[in-house]
């Protein structure tokens, strides 16, 4: 009979592990339906276990919801490639299908952002800020996208409220809007605002 050593992670590891899970079910519900029970009974360990590592249900809120913002924020990153275009394009796309993966924990983070939770609210803007530094950061040796401007910047943030909001809005009612179609909307729109800067920026193509 052959029996399989259980592997024993690191409380670090375990933590990483029970948040890696957090962000899963965060996909399929509200941040509010994602309670310590539910947790602990999903990862088959009990709830004084999960307040060790999480000292309470606010504490375990905000660690997922950085670990989900941090996954966004990698999984969203553009690939190395010398056109920024490219880079920009995959960035959108990569967007577009992250809130389509983890739409109920995706609008759980605009929403906990809107409700007066600080901490929520940080991290919220930490998302923001570093999307939106990716419209000017350019690879090594590459021409950078656009120029950083406080201007354009400003400009970018009102874009970004309304590209959010027209992605949830598209995953709640399609209609007969396809991811292509939601995708081309999106790039039009951003041309149209880096315009309004006296800038020009070619169509956007999100593969």
């Amino acid at each position: 009979m052959t029996s399989t050593a259980r592997v024993r992670l690191s409380p670090a590891e375990r933590r990483t592990q029970l948040l890696d899970l957090g962000v899963r079910l965060l996909a399929t519900r509200s941040l509010d339906e994602l309670s310590i029970d539910v947790l602990a009974e999903e990862a088959g360990i009990s709830r004084g276990l999960l307040y060790h590592y999480f000292g309470n249900k606010q504490d375990f809120h905000e660690a997922v919801v950085r670990h989900a913002a941090d996954d966004l924020i990698r999984t969203t990153a553009p690939p190395p490639h010398r056109d920024p275009l490219v880079r920009l394009g995959t960035s959108l796309a990569g967007y577009v299908d992250y809130v389509l993966a983890n739409f109920a924990g995706y609008v759980s983070l605009v929403r906990g952002a809107a409700s007066g939770n600080e901490t929520v609210r940080a991290i919220y803007d930490e998302v923001r800020a570093a999307l939106t530094d990716r419209f000017f950061a350019a690879e090594a040796g590459a021409p950078e996208l656009l120029p950083d401007t406080p201007t354009l910047r400003l400009l970018l943030r009102g874009w970004q409220a309304m590209a959010e909001e027209m992605v949830i809005a598209w995953v709640e009612h399609p209609g007969d809007l396809t991811r292509e179609d939601l995708l081309e909307l999106i790039g039009s729109t951003l041309v149209g605002v880096v315009e309004k800067a006296g800038l020009e920026l070619p169509i956007v193509t999100p593969s």
